[in-house]
């Protein structure tokens, strides 16, 4: 289930700077760009704070799939 939520937030990060670039090509706006593109930032930010491993190896996204299995 955590693979599927992850992969959700990163196609909409990629919608996010998608649609930034649309706006701003379109409207000429600099700010709701912007903002866009920070929410897609950490978003993708989220995603690497779950999947990167540890200094053990180990990555977060693991430990709680090891913790529902036992």
């Amino acid at each position: 289930m955590t693979d599927i939520v992850l992969s959700i937030v990163m196609l909409a990060a990629l919608a996010l700077v998608a649609g930034a670039f649309v706006l701003w090509r379109r409207t000429g706006a600099v700010k709701q760009p912007a903002l866009m593109v920070v929410l897609a930032v950490i978003a993708v930010l989220n995603v690497l704070i779950w999947t990167v491993p540890t200094e053990t190896g180990d990555a977060p996204i693991r430990q709680i799939k090891a913790a529902g299995e036992g």
